[in-house]
This record gives C-alpha cells, sequence and structure tokens, in this order.
C-alpha cells in the first residue's frame, strides 16, 4: 500500500492513501499537520474527534472554527460542543422498537399533512438487532435453546412482524433476526469495519473512523478496536438516522494509564471491576477515557472490548483504545478482508491514530494510574457495579451489608434475624434457604461473553468439577446465554459444553437474558417462600448491571463476577463461602475440594484461546447474519410504506407523542409539585423497569383487563409499543424507594403529608386534571443505568415538566432534553436535604428562558403548607446549541415533523 503526502485542500490537510481494495485512490486527514503547533499529543480519542470534524469541513460544511477549537484543545480550555457526522446507528429490540414505531408514526402525520411517507427514511445505515426478547423460561436441559426461541416468537410475533414490515419500508434500515448474539458482540465481531470512507458529491472520498451511535449504553464496547461510539437514549438514535445534527459537548478527557500484566487468578472481569470501582471515585460521569500506557498491550482485543464495554458502569461517554497491533491481529482473526485490515493499518499510522512503541504521553485532562498486576479476584455487589469486593472480603462483606441502612449497599435487617433459615422442597429434596443462599447463576451479558478467556475458563473450571464429582445443588437456576454463536462452537470443538451441562449451565438461547431482567421462573413456590420470610437471597452472574430489583425478586442481592466464578459459587450454593477456607464440596473418596483444586491452569487456557479465534470460524458464523431462522422466515407481516396500526394490540399501539401538544419552555412555571422524591443513584430501572410483570402492579392489571393471562404477560421491555402500559411501569419499580411514601416501596406516592398513599400513574392523572405541574426531585447521578428512552418517554406522559437533581447520567439527561423535560441541577452543596425540603411544598420557577437562552441560574421558591418559603438557584443543565432548540421547540417530535420541510435526503419513496 503506497501514500501520496500531497496535501489537496486549502484549509483542511489531506493527503492521499491507496485504496486497501486496489480500486483506487482516497483522502484521508493529516491530523498531524492540524496539531503540529501542540506543545503536547492531542489525546487520540479527541484526534478522532477533530478528523471527524475537519472531515465535515472538507466537504464544505462551515466548520474551521470548531477545526480551530479541537486542534487547540488543552485540559482547561473553555466548554466546546461540536457536530459530529454518525456513521450508523446501531438498534436493540427493546429501543429500536419504540424508535421505528415513531418513524412509522411520523410517516402517517405525512400522510395526513398530503406528503409523501417516504420522506422520513433514514440518512445513514441503521442495523437493528433483535437480541433483548429472550427470556429464561426454560433451563438446565438440553433442548433449553430451542424451546425458549419457540417461547420468543410465539410471544412476541406482533413484534417481530412490525420489525419485518419496517425492514422492507425503510431502505436504509437492515434487520438481524433473533438467535445470531447480543448486538454490541456481534457489531465488535463483524458488522464494525473500524474505517468508513465519506463520501462528497463530485470529489475523492476521505476515510475515516467509523462514528457510531447505538440506542444501548454499552455501544462503547467496539471502542476496543478503536472506534469512536457510545450509547444514546431512542429518541436521540431516531433523530440521528434522520440527519438530524448530533451536538457532542467536549467534555473532560481522563486517561488511564495502565502497567504491568495480569497475575495467575486474575481474570479480565476482575480488572474491568476495578476499573468500575476506581472511576467512580475517580468521578468521570460523562467524561471520556482513554486508555493507554504499556499495559495495554498484555491486554487482547476481547480484553479491551470487555473494558470499553462497561464505560457506562463507571460513568464514561466512552472508552478508548487506540489502534495498534493487537487490534489488526483481532480484525485478522476474526474473519475481516485481508485488504480492509492492511487498508485500517496504513490508514491508523498515515493519520497519526497509531499507538507506537515510544511516544510522548498525551494532554489529558486527568490522568488516573492502574497496574494490573495487582488486580485481584473480585465481585461486585449486592446492588450496582462499582462497588466492588475482593474474593477474600465477601462473605464479611455480604453478613455487613444485611444490617447496613436500606441504601446502595445495606438491607436494613434487624440483627436477630440475620439467621433466619428455612426449608423448601425442591424437585422433591428438602433444601435450606437463608440470606445468601444462591437462586440463579447465569453467564450471560455481551461485557464477558465477548471473551474467549473467561468463557473457556468457566468450561474448564467446569471439566474439573465434573471429574471430582462435584454438582450444583437443587433450587439455583443455572443458565449460559453467549453473545454471539461462535461462543457455542468453540465450547463445543474444546469440549467443554458437556461439564458446563453436566452442571446445569445448557445453553439457552443467543441475546441478552438475566442481565436485563429476563432470568425467567424460578423452582415452583420458591420465590413466594423466600418473599414469605423476607430472605436476602442471591444471584450471581457474569453480567454489567446487577441494580436493585432488576435481576429477578427473588434475588435481592446480586453479585457480578467472571464467568468461571459464575460456575464456582453455583458449586457452592451461597454467596457467603470463603474460597480460601471452605470446600466447595467433597469428592468421590470423601475429601474436601477447594476452589485452588479446580481453577483453570493459565497456560491450557491461554492455549485453548488461540485455538478458538481461527477467520474461518468467524466467517462460518457470520455467513447468515441476516437470514433468520425459520421461524422468523415464516413470520407474516404486512406491507407497504405505512404501517397498518391494530387498536386492539396490547403490543403495538400508535405512539401519542406527535400528537401532544408541544410544550415549548415558558418564562415561568408556578405551582408545581413533585410526584416523586429520590435519593443517590436512581436508576433509568427504577424509571421504567425491564424484567417481570406482575399481576397485582397497575400495569399488569392494565394486562388483565384487556384479556391478557398472566402467562402471556412477556417482560416489560417487550411491552415497549404500548404507551398505554408504559405510563403505568413508569416509576413502579418493586423495589423503588419514593421519599414522599414514607418508606413504602413501589410505584406508590403521596400528594400531602397527610394524604393517602396511592399509585404513582394515579397521582400524576390527579395532577394534570388539576393543573398542576408535576416535578421530580433527586440526588446524585440521576438516571444512571441503560440508555432507555422510555425512561423520558413514561415521565413526559405523567406530566411531568422538570427533574431536578444533584448531577445526572449524560444519556438519560440527553432522552429527557429530548422529550422537552427540563433537566435541572442543584447548586454545588445543595439539594432535597440540604434545603431542608421535604417534597410537599408547591415550587415556582422563574427566569426559564433567560436561563434557556442566556444560561443564567433559575430562581426557585418552595412554598410549604405553612408558607414557609424557601428560596434557592438551579442550574438548567443543556449541553449544546441543539439541545437548546429541542426545548425551545419543545422536543425531537415536533422537529421530526417539520424534519420534510428541512432536509432533503434524495430518497423520497413512494
Amino acid at each position: 500500500m503506497t501514500e501520496n503526502s500531497a496535501t489537496l485542500s486549502d484549509h483542511i490537510p489531506l493527503v492521499r492513501l491507496l485504496d486497501g481494495a486496489g480500486e483506487g485512490d482516497v483522502l484521508v486527514v493529516d491530523i498531524a499537520s492540524l496539531i503540529a503547533a501542540r506543545g503536547a499529543p492531542l489525546p487520540r480519542v479527541l484526534r478522532v474527534v477533530l478528523e471527524n470534524v475537519a472531515a465535515q469541513a472538507a466537504s464544505g460544511k462551515e466548520m474551521d472554527a470548531h477545526v480551530a477549537a479541537l486542534a487547540g484543545w488543552h485540559p482547561n480550555a473553555s466548554e466546546l460542543a461540536v457536530p459530529l457526522a454518525v456513521s450508523r446507528v446501531m438498534l436493540p429490540d427493546s429501543s429500536g422498537l419504540p424508535a421505528l414505531m415513531d418513524l412509522a408514526a411520523a410517516r402517517d402525520v405525512l400522510v395526513q399533512a398530503g406528503q409523501s411517507p417516504g420522506r422520513v427514511e433514514p440518512a445513514v445505515p441503521v442495523t437493528l438487532v433483535v437480541d433483548h426478547s429472550l427470556i429464561v423460561d426454560v433451563a438446565g436441559h438440553p433442548n433449553a435453546k430451542d424451546r425458549n426461541i419457540a417461547e420468543e416468537y410465539r410471544r412476541n410475533g406482533e413484534r417481530y412482524a412490525f420489525f419485518k414490515w419496517a425492514q422492507q419500508a425503510f431502505a436504509g434500515l437492515r434487520v438481524v433476526p433473533p438467535g445470531a448474539g447480543i448486538i454490541h458482540q456481534v457489531h465488535l465481531e463483524s458488522i464494525a469495519q473500524v474505517v468508513a470512507p465519506v463520501t462528497r458529491e463530485g470529489l475523492p472520498d476521505i476515510l475515516t473512523t467509523e462514528f457510531v451511535l447505538g440506542c444501548d449504553s454499552h455501544t462503547t464496547m467496539v471502542g476496543g478496536i478503536g472506534m469512536l461510539a457510545w450509547g444514546v437514549g431512542g429518541i436521540d438514535g431516531e433523530a440521528a438516522a434522520l440527519g438530524l445534527p448530533y451536538e457532542v459537548r467536549i467534555p473532560r478527557i481522563v486517561g488511564v494509564n495502565l502497567t504491568g500484566a495480569l497475575g495467575p487468578g486474575a481474570t479480565t472481569t476482575d480488572l474491568v471491576l476495578t476499573i468500575t470501582q476506581r472511576l467512580r471515585e475517580v468521578g468521570v460521569v460523562g467524561a471520556f477515557v482513554e486508555f493507554c500506557g504499556l499495559g495495554t498491550r498484555n491486554l487482547t482485543v476481547p480484553d479491551r472490548a470487555t473494558i470499553a464495554n462497561m464505560a457506562p458502569e463507571y460513568g464514561a461517554t466512552c472508552g478508548y483504545f487506540p489502534i495498534d497491533a493487537q487490534t489488526l491481529d483481532y480484525l485478522s482473526s476474526s474473519g475481516r478482508d485481508p485488504a480492509q485490515v492492511a487498508r485500517i493499518e496504513a490508514y491508523a499510522k498515515r493519520t497519526d491514530l497509531w499507538a507506537g512503541e515510544d511516544e510522548a504521553p498525551a494532554e489529558y485532562s486527568e490522568l488516573v494510574e492502574i497496574d494490573l498486576a495487582g488486580i485481584v479476584p473480585s465481585v461486585a455487589g449486592p446492588k450496582r457495579p462499582q462497588d466492588r469486593v475482593a474474593l477474600d472480603h465477601v462473605p464479611q462483606a455480604f453478613r455487613d451489608a444485611l444490617t447496613a441502612p436500606v441504601g446502595p449497599q445495606g438491607f436494613g435487617l434487624d440483627c436477630d434475624t440475620v439467621q433466619r433459615e428455612v426449608q423448601v422442597m425442591v424437585e422433591g429434596q428438602p433444601v435450606t434457604f437463608r440470606h445468601g443462599s444462591l437462586t440463579i447463576a447465569a453467564i450471560t451479558s455481551c461485557t464477558n461473553t465477548s471473551n474467549p478467556s473467561v468463557m473457556l475458563a468457566a468450561g474448564l473450571l467446569a471439566r474439573n468439577a465434573v471429574e471430582r464429582g462435584l454438582r450444583v445443588p437443587p433450587g439455583i437456576k443455572t443458565s449460559l446465554a453467549p453473545g454471539s454463536r461462535l461462543v457455542e462452537d468453540y465450547l463445543a470443538d474444546a469440549g467443554l459444553l458437556p461439564p458446563l451441562e453436566a452442571l446445569g449451565f445448557h445453553i439457552v438461547g443467543f441475546g441478552c437474558t438475566t442481565c436485563s431482567g429476563k432470568s425467567g421462573p424460578i423452582a415452583p413456590g420458591l420465590a413466594e417462600t423466600i418473599a414469605a420470610n423476607d430472605l436476602v437471597c442471591a444471584a450471581i452472574l457474569s453480567g454489567n448491571r446487577n441494580f436493585e430489583g432488576r435481576i429477578h425478586k427473588s434475588a435481592r442481592a446480586a453479585y457480578l463476577a467472571s464467568p468461571p466464578l459464575v460456575v464456582a459459587y453455583a458449586l457452592a450454593g451461597r454467596l457467603d463461602i470463603d474460597f480460601a477456607t471452605e470446600p466447595l464440596g467433597t469428592d468421590a473418596t470423601g475429601q474436601p475440594v477447594m476452589l485452588a483444586d479446580i481453577w483453570p491452569d493459565n497456560v491450557e487456557t491461554e492455549a485453548l484461546v488461540r485455538e478458538s479465534q481461527k477467520p474461518e470460524r468467524f466467517r462460518k458464523s457470520y455467513a447468515t447474519l441476516y437470514d433468520g431462522a425459520q421461524h422468523w422466515q415464516e413470520l407474516d407481516s404486512v406491507t407497504g410504506p405505512v404501517f397498518v396500526w391494530d387498536p386492539k394490540s396490547t403490543y403495538i399501539q400508535r405512539p401519542p407523542f406527535f400528537e401532544l401538544s408541544a410544550q415549548p419552555v415558558p418564562d415561568r412555571l408556578d405551582a408545581a409539585r413533585a410526584l416523586v422524591v429520590a435519593g443517590d443513584s436512581l436508576t433509568t430501572d427504577f424509571i421504567t423497569p425491564s424484567g417481570e410483570i406482575l399481576p397485582d402492579t397497575q400495569a399488569g392489571r392494565y394486562l388483565l383487563d384487556r384479556g391478557v393471562d398472566p402467562a402471556n404477560f412477556n417482560a416489560v421491555t417487550q411491552r415497549r409499543g404500548n404507551h398505554e402500559f408504559m405510563a403505568r411501569v413508569t416509576f413502579a419499580n418493586q423495589r423503588m424507594k419514593n421519599q414522599l411514601a414514607g418508606g413504602q416501596e413501589g410505584g406508590v406516592t403521596r400528594l400531602t403529608p397527610e394524604g393517602p398513599i396511592t399509585t404513582v400513574f394515579d397521582a400524576a392523572q390527579a395532577l394534570q386534571q388539576e393543573g398542576f405541574p408535576a416535578i421530580v426531585l433527586a440526588g446524585r447521578d440521576y438516571g444512571m443505568g441503560s440508555s432507555r428512552d422510555w425512561a423520558a418517554k413514561g415521565p413526559k406522559l405523567l406530566g411531568i415538566r422538570a427533574i431536578l437533581a444533584e448531577s445526572f447520567e449524560r444519556i438519560h439527561r440527553s432522552n429527557l432534553v429530548g422529550m422537552g423535560i427540563l433537566p435541572m441541577a442543584f447548586a454545588p452543596g445543595q439539594g432535597v436535604g440540604p434545603l431542608g425540603l421535604s417534597g410537599f411544598e408547591r415550587f415556582d420557577f422563574s427566569g426559564l428562558l433567560a436561563a434557556l437562552e442566556e444560561g443564567t441560574p433559575i430562581p426557585v421558591c418552595a412554598t410549604a403548607s405553612d408558607g414557609t418559603r424557601t428560596r434557592f438557584q438551579v442550574r438548567l443543565d443543556i449541553a449544546s446549541t441543539h439541545e437548546r432548540e429541542l426545548l425551545r421547540a419543545g422536543g425531537i417530535f415536533a422537529s421530526i415533523v417539520s424534519l420534510p420541510a428541512a432536509v432533503a435526503h434524495g430518497k423520497d419513496k413512494p
């Protein structure tokens, strides 16, 4: 591959790079020339941003000021917001369904206005992967996979038929049918190309790093191969797909300098849990995190992808690893076209994006040091991924959590109840359950199942355990849900599927299951017994999220762990085992078997990893990615450019957001009432749960009233196409702690101190009827968790106009703006507690227009029932000019409706 260094642009330096396919020349941005005047190297993640903006400037857009500002960035630079060109949008079915339904509804609006529906069409490629609908109905059986997928299609036929309609209706959409794996692993292993051409009419293409937005927060996973990608809500995703501006606020750039190498017994999971804990302590919410240092060379791409995947858990916008030799090795072993791999190498070296051997450290806002040699086996829990516990401290930490005050790390039990036990009959055997007993052990989620080192280690540990005669005790639901079909292939080839199955870890399907609350039922009667005796039983999973109430109602404690540790805990049957001193069981001779006795040998694991990563294996696995199984091919769906809505459907209802009157920001908001008052770390799981639908909830009764049998409830995630259902599930997590409800858990509230406890939905309806705006008061990290657009759409339906929080998670704050809900931040040191607010006051806001246009503080007056007034100021937390325009208009839907008149895609389909 040859290069020609001639500069081809007057204001943006471009150089020629021979196309890797030998089909001609392409251009690349000469990033080194743009930043030549700097005293210290620019972080590579910012070089990618700079390249994106420079390529737009070279395509004729007015971007020179942004280019200059980015090239001159330094840690103390004033806030900068830049527009980025999106290469592709990735949709999981969970958030993809409501996003595509919004586009279908927009087409209805056009038809009603006498315009062509084809004017609402993706302006960039969109890929939807159906991966979030698999429930573990059947586990521990040889036919679990087939039975689960049959049940998946039975429940979700209406949803899948809608996807098939969308695929033929929108030219820019491709659909990966169920059964291929989890979106992020499929993206990493096959779809991502790392670099892509920017086409220019009448001019040569410009090759740039792909910038991908995904409607799932773990889109960051491809940061492990040098791509810029992060999660947004479905609201931002559909806007980006339609070509609306995507503007990003350039945040702090935090470098993480990795040194050394992992020692024996430590896994990548242990490393990522340590990174998550450390970066939450540092505080990187919204930051770009770039990993650097000699230690990165000791991490494979699957290791890096595991770390990049967890960026939402440590709070960052993205986790980025620069392109280097490890990247090229992975791209080659995963079956990418050799010409494309060669092109990426030449591109990275020519554009100054290659991570070289000897180079000066980049200039970061902050540099965090982590020594890989100091990583120890760990888990994280009992309720948050950042709460890491070293393995030898788990028993005491769990016992402490039992009696600690109710909160992220405590359950608030009385000391005299911590020894409680109860005997349950499971499969005809008496089994004793107590605090810490396991109910679920699941190898699941994209975080770890993309990494062959920990997956093969789990198989080896299972093999060693079976050889010693160990078995999993009854009453524990075990499951294996790989992130791609590739995993089944290499586990089978290594002879490790039989021992995993002998311990109950049969493959239950390929998709996101237990980690997102779709763990399915446990043993009959067990959940009821656990609840009746107020036991804090546990789940252990190789996932990325363990928020309270997420995994299963019977697992009040949930811990994240590496796949081999999931197997080990399953064998032990309880969470509070001390692996150093207590055996997992005894062998046939009566000898105790310790975890150290069966822990996999590193040399054997590494040898199997090398054997597993073969190009032909990847190519074979992904050759039929878009075909779908027979279930998919036989599924009937309507055709045509406009969807035909069925008013009787309990799954798919035309969304109401275009018909809701737009609520542009007024200058005043008077007599607002708090609907919810929450503490720190209120997650999107609390705002809109993702798991089981219980019959005795308001959402469950809604389905019962429409003739849906509880056996056909499905999960909350799969009901996101019905806004009436979703309004009733908003703020209705069974573990929701609304301070207005006086300690009662669940989706309940009170509007006055002496008033009756009522559901949040009913209280919201009452406020709307009386003409009172609703607000939410909260602490730090409001909206932590999934990039869930319904966590903003639901509050919109409840009439919520503003959220007052001490701080917001990035994705959720953006979603609120998209729905026209005002994100307001308390001043530092202020909040509900410091201000002495009860939440029952009436709140008056003034100066909203000045806050929107000029960034001035918003005066607030909170008046209690006795006339006492508390005055304070809050800040409108918006990130860009585009967000200001969205709020001015009342949200994203006004922009979508006006899109055909404002943007010409050249794809005016009939």
